[in-house]
């Protein structure tokens, strides 16, 4: 079992920028892919960028140029760099990785961006 934590959430102006952070029970990062999701009030969850065990990034259109996810091994540990925020990136973020065919979540944390 993997336990996942969302972190680096919060207000922030239209143009701002944060770094979430999801930090994993043990190591997961090497062996898996971990993906970004979000979900605004409303909407189906989507993926926002994902990296996969060999390091290749995907980000959805909407993000690109704009959000970078990286990861920090030693610290099991996942980033996801969002610059140049719009009101539309408002929403939960979650962090996901799948194992052994076993979805893991995070509790998520909450981006505002305000206009």
């Amino acid at each position: 079992q993997v336990q996942l934590v969302e972190s680096g959430g919060g207000l922030v102006q239209a143009g701002g920028s944060l770094r979430l952070s999801c930090a994993a029970s043990r190591n997961t990062f090497t062996m898996n892919t971990i993906g970004w999701y979000r979900q605004a009030p409303g909407k189906q969850r989507e993926l926002v960028a994902a990296v996969s065990s060999g390091g290749t990034t995907n980000y959805a259109d909407s993000v690109k140029g704009r959000f970078t996810i990286s990861r920090d091994k030693p610290k099991n540990t996942v980033y996801l760099q969002m610059n140049s925020l719009k009101p539309e990136d408002t929403a939960v973020y979650y962090c996901n990785t799948r194992e052994y065919g076993m979805d893991y979540w995070g509790k998520g944390t909450l981006v505002t961006v305000s206009s």
